[in-house]
């Protein structure tokens, strides 16, 4: 009787010390240019905080491989040899590069990586910009059709001489995506993974869905949309991520129209939500680039995806699953 009472208490003691260590657990750290952070719940603190560091290792891995700021990176060496001659790369990165053409062509050159030709002149952090003649000069290598891939060889060449790239436009949606899958293989069922504007959600909250708030475009502090999310992968592109006014009074942003070289007009915002934040992240910046009436047309067409377009005006717009599903 008394080895089976001791059993008992031996169990209870050991099932409220395994209740009592789980909780949710957050880390963030300044990665690939911008915030990345990552919440979880975890039966084990130890075994939270060990998840939470391997994303962060595996964001700094992939920072290290695609970045444009750092010389040694894959992207930078191609982007300092393909004008010149193929070159190979590796798995990742071909993956990406095909990807993003694949972007390219669905949005009709909206989305391209090329813009990088001339975007790596602005320097907002700095209030400039290329004169109207450089941008003129380097227009032309603003072309996704003249980044050519050797599917045989995995090599990559770049048709024109000043041509080079930037993948900021998808990485950290792969980013994202990596990071929960690291995540779901050390058996976290609910976490959120978030680098900049770009978040995926893995499971619920607990006992609820996550709630997910698009800021006001001109007021940080503000939220113009709630909206109640599971499993799904959000990203925001807006004209205040980075940006400067200049002289003129004109909002001067990072997201580049590739048919002109200058900053996209007529959208503030662009929220896309889709089951991977690559896709999402991709296509925040098609949309934002293609304007309302063409970004809604788009996103209409693609099964498992919504947007919700800020105007120039402040005015809300829908995709057509989104304004169904708020019909009583």
């Amino acid at each position: 009787m008394m080895k089976r009472s001791r059993l008992v208490i031996l169990l209870v003691l050991a099932l409220t010390a395994s209740v009592s260590n789980a909780e949710w657990q957050r880390d963030a750290q300044d990665i690939m240019g911008t915030r990345v952070s990552v919440e979880l719940w975890s039966d084990d603190k130890r075994e939270g905080e060990q998840a939470m560091a391997a994303v962060m290792t595996e964001m700094r891995r992939i920072e290290q491989l695609l970045s444009s700021y750092i010389d040694t990176s894959e992207l930078s060496r191609l982007n300092a040899t393909a004008s010149g001659k193929a070159m190979s790369v590796g798995d990742e990165l071909y993956q990406l590069l095909n990807k993003s053409l694949y972007y390219s062509r669905l949005s009709e050159g909206a989305f391209d990586i090329s813009y990088a030709s001339v975007g790596h002149h602005y320097q907002y952090r700095e209030s400039q910009r290329p004169d109207e003649q450089l941008v003129e000069e380097l227009l032309p290598a603003i072309d996704y059709s003249a980044i050519h891939i050797d599917h045989d060889t995995r090599t990559v060449r770049f048709n024109h001489p000043e041509l080079k790239i930037s993948l900021g436009g998808i990485a950290k949606g792969y980013a994202v995506d990596n990071g929960i899958e690291l995540l779901r293989a050390r058996g976290i069922v609910s976490a959120i993974v978030s680098a900049g504007g770009d978040s995926r959600i893995l499971g619920d909250r607990g006992d609820r869905p996550w709630v997910m708030g698009i800021r006001h475009p001109r007021n940080k502090d503000e939220y113009v949309v709630k909206i109640p999310l599971e499993n799904t992968a959000l990203s925001t592109s807006g004209d205040y991520e980075r940006f400067f006014i200049s002289e003129q009074g004109e909002r001067v942003h990072h997201i580049l129209d590739p048919k002109t070289g200058q900053s996209a007009t007529g959208v503030q915002s662009v929220s896309i939500l889709a089951p991977l934040a690559i896709d999402s992240d991709a296509l925040s910046t098609s949309v934002f680039v293609m304007g309302v009436e063409r970004g809604l047309g788009l996103v209409n067409r693609l099964e498992g995806v919504d947007a919700i377009i800020i105007d120039g005006a402040g005015k809300l717009h829908y995709s057509k699953e989104l304004l169904m599903s708020a019909q009583p």
